[in-house]
């Protein structure tokens, strides 16, 4: 994967940013994303930014690589402390990390009760973290969508502000989701629902159906039951 070619991931991340979008990628990992989009006139400026003089220095030589430094800035920055006023961010890519970190980024990047135009993130885990800090933020989503690359599925998230109330069953599966029911969704849950169902039949196996651990267990398989139509 490099700025001409991005991951199958990514390239979704990438499909849902709105052309001639001014973007900050935040945690950007030597820049393909924002890199790839300015070279196809997909987008007018980015901001990439890192927290660590490392990856920095990656996106540096990506830049370097593809004379993109009149378009490309790079900032050494924790999270959204990487955007200023005058960048005239509307568009925020955040992909490739825990929802838990994220969610973490948005609330410390929103303390003076900042709105982007369009969030699109990739958490890896804890989708439901982050619907719900999306949720309880006035942010609303928009789109959602499960992609799957080298064997692992990833949840991608567009959210834009306004109201929204979601459901429990929402907040774990996304309402998207539930209503479109990408292919790649529904594999992502049924492996999910088979490996619980594997988990629950060795514990009963030891006779530890009574366990809090089963007890747990048999809630998820209900859960994924009642979201899959099984």
């Amino acid at each position: 994967m490099d700025a001409l070619q991005l991951s199958r991931r990514l390239a979704t991340v990438a499909s849902y940013v709105r052309d001639g979008a001014r973007l900050a990628d935040i945690g950007s990992d030597h820049a393909y994303l924002p890199a790839n989009l300015l070279l196809n006139k997909h987008i007018s400026f980015a901001i990439a930014g890192e927290v660590a003089q490392g990856p920095l220095d990656n996106v540096q030589t990506e830049i370097n690589r593809h004379r993109l430094g009149d378009v490309l800035v790079p900032r050494l920055a924790n999270g959204l402390a990487a955007v200023t006023p005058e960048d005239l961010i509307d568009t925020v890519t955040i992909a490739g990390m825990g929802g838990r970190l994220i969610a973490q980024i948005l609330a410390d990047g929103h303390t003076d009760g900042q709105r982007y135009q369009r969030l699109i993130l990739q958490p890896n885990i804890d989708i439901d973290v982050v619907r719900t800090w999306l949720m309880d933020n006035d942010y609303q989503l928009e789109d959602e969508t499960v992609v799957e690359d080298d064997d692992h599925f990833y949840e991608v998230l567009i959210a834009v502000p306004g109201h929204a109330d979601y459901s429990e069953t929402e907040l774990k599966f996304g309402p998207f989701n539930l209503e479109k029911r990408p292919e790649a969704w529904q594999t992502k849950w049924q492996r999910e629902y088979d490996r619980v169902k594997t988990i629950m039949a060795k514990l009963e196996s030891a006779n530890k159906q009574d366990s809090d651990a089963y007890r747990e267990y048999q809630q998820q398989v209900t859960e994924i039951s009642e979201a899959l139509g099984l």
